[in-house]
């Protein structure tokens, strides 16, 4: 069962994801509350996927974020937003979030995402655009250039990591073991002068490596 918190200052979004999620075989919502309850909620209750609004009224989401990322074991947090340009986001990426959706996530994707975050993959908007994809990025090294030191292998890797999906899937599209693909993805990160997956699949996306899947 993966457990969930969702945080939301909005009452609405907060029952509308819990129903949905619920109502997933496999998924759990232990707890959907505002963003000062947050902290003390992931503290007792060790969620393995926290669902986070970037924007609150109460606490700066990017704050919790931040205090999120300093546990000893840190959930998978992936920052909810309104707009796909939002400024925020960004920032959310560069300090650890696991990617964003967007709040009119259509409801039959919305567990699947959740699925794909507890696996350890990269879940962002298909609306990701340029604007933050360059804001993400900016300030590192150019886009072409660590990505063209890839090899075709680690290309074709990077795509499906970027798609969203895990190493045990990478491993059964690309009939690879585990192993491989866990080494393959760490030379990719290496190359790419990145810390994690959301990162590198940014990179691909500026790179252009996902322009024919959009």
């Amino acid at each position: 069962m993966i457990r969930v918190l969702v945080v939301d200052d909005e009452a609405l979004i907060r029952t509308g994801f819990q129903h949905i999620l619920n109502a997933a075989g496999d998924i759990e919502v232990v707890a959907a509350v505002s963003g000062r309850q947050a902290l003390a909620e992931v503290g007792r209750l060790h969620p393995d996927v926290v669902l986070l609004d970037i924007r609150m009224p109460d606490v700066d989401g990017l704050t919790v974020l931040e205090r999120l990322r300093a546990l000893p074991r840190p959930p998978v947090v992936a920052m909810l937003t309104t707009f796909d340009t939002d400024e925020y986001v960004a920032a959310a990426l560069r300090m650890g979030a696991a990617g964003f959706l967007l709040k009119d996530t259509d409801p039959e994707h919305l567990a699947l995402q959740v699925r794909t975050l507890a696996a350890d993959g990269v879940v962002l908007s298909p609306k990701v655009t340029s604007t933050v994809v360059d804001g993400y990025l900016a300030g590192r090294a150019p886009a072409g250039g660590p990505v063209e030191r890839l090899s075709a292998r680690e290309r074709e890797i990077l795509v499906l990591l970027a798609d969203g999906l895990s190493n045990g899937e990478i491993a059964a599209r690309l009939y690879l073991g585990v192993g491989t693909v866990k080494d393959h993805v760490s030379a990719i990160l290496t190359k790419l002068q990145v810390s994690g997956r959301v990162q590198a699949a940014l990179a691909a996306e500026r790179a252009g490596l996902l322009r024919d899947r959009r």
